[in-house]
């Protein structure tokens, strides 16, 4: 995998952590700390979103088998980028009714709306809706990792399986070896075979017909 890639990787995950705390933390601050807050995780979020566009065009620049894994992760950062988003701007949305009820305290008429049910079960609501976000940003991170855990095993099996065809082929081109040495022994060995047929068949040529000469002379004379 690229080191580029796992750079901005590492750059991210690190990036939503933080800006997942600050959401935590800007629901409970008020007045000037609470702006303070939204406005470093509006910057957070923009950052994420160029490292976003950076991964991905750092992922398409890789082979089909590689680009797929890289993009499913990705996808997975982007899920969890539009939660934070989503969050921020409920955030905001609760900033700004909050805003609108220190209006309404400064002229008198909030008292009476700090204290009623409906206010209560909007305040419970936005907690249960920040404890959803929470537990769907563990577990896509979960899901990443047990998704970048398959890819990793699965690039040593083809790496393992690359090394066996390789070792299999260097045996193959030993016995192609082998084999081309032993044709041509025995091809030396044919030839000195009828070398000697030839010169043990002009031997015994040449005893019959010393044999022959000597009967000649011996019936002759």
């Amino acid at each position: 995998m690229s080191q580029v890639f796992e750079g901005y990787e590492r750059q991210y995950c690190d990036l939503s952590a933080n800006l997942s705390r600050k959401c935590t933390a800007a629901g409970v601050f008020e007045g000037e700390m609470k702006k303070q807050k939204l406005s470093e995780i509006k910057a957070g979020l923009d950052e994420a979103d160029t490292l976003i566009r950076k991964m991905d065009l750092e992922a398409r620049s890789f082979p089909p088998n590689i680009k797929g894994m890289l993009l499913a992760k990705l996808r997975e950062y982007k899920t969890d980028l539009n939660n934070l988003k989503n969050e921020a701007k409920r955030i905001t949305s609760v900033n700004a009714n909050q805003a609108a009820r220190n209006e309404l305290e400064d002229s008198g008429i909030a008292d009476a709306m700090m204290v009623s049910a409906d206010q209560r079960g909007r305040l419970l609501m936005s907690t249960e809706r920040l404890n959803q976000s929470t537990d769907r940003i563990k577990e896509s991170r979960r899901t990443m990792l047990e998704t970048e855990e398959l890819g990793v095993s699965i690039l040593q099996d083809l790496h393992q399986q690359r090394q066996a065809l390789l070792h299999a082929h260097s045996a193959l081109n030993g016995v192609d070896d082998n084999i081309g040495r032993s044709k041509k022994i025995l091809t030396a060995m044919s030839r000195r075979m009828n070398r000697n047929k030839w010169i043990i068949g002009s031997l015994i040529a040449a005893l019959v017909l010393a044999i022959l000469l000597i009967l000649y002379f011996k019936l002759t004379y």
